[in-house]
């Protein structure tokens, strides 16, 4: 059974609940892997409206302006 998403566009500001402390992700952000605790994802897309998502943990890859969660 495939994996459904939960949303998927564009963004201008993406903030993760990482295991060291919540960090933002912004346009043209470096490459980098990081490890999700329990906690709250943040969205704000294109239009201004803000997103929540609840995960139980997870890992996010940012790499070329795309960032991919995979999460609880």
């Amino acid at each position: 059974m495939p994996i459904p998403n939960v949303y998927e566009g564009e963004v201008s500001l993406a903030q993760f609940p990482g295991l060291d402390g919540s960090f933002e992700v912004l346009n043209n952000h470096a490459p980098m892997i990081a490890a999700l605790k329990q906690g709250k994802v943040k969205v704000i897309d294109s239009k201004k409206a803000t997103l929540f998502f609840e995960i139980k943990g997870g890992v996010v890859e940012i790499l070329k302006n795309k960032i991919q969660v995979l999460a609880e």
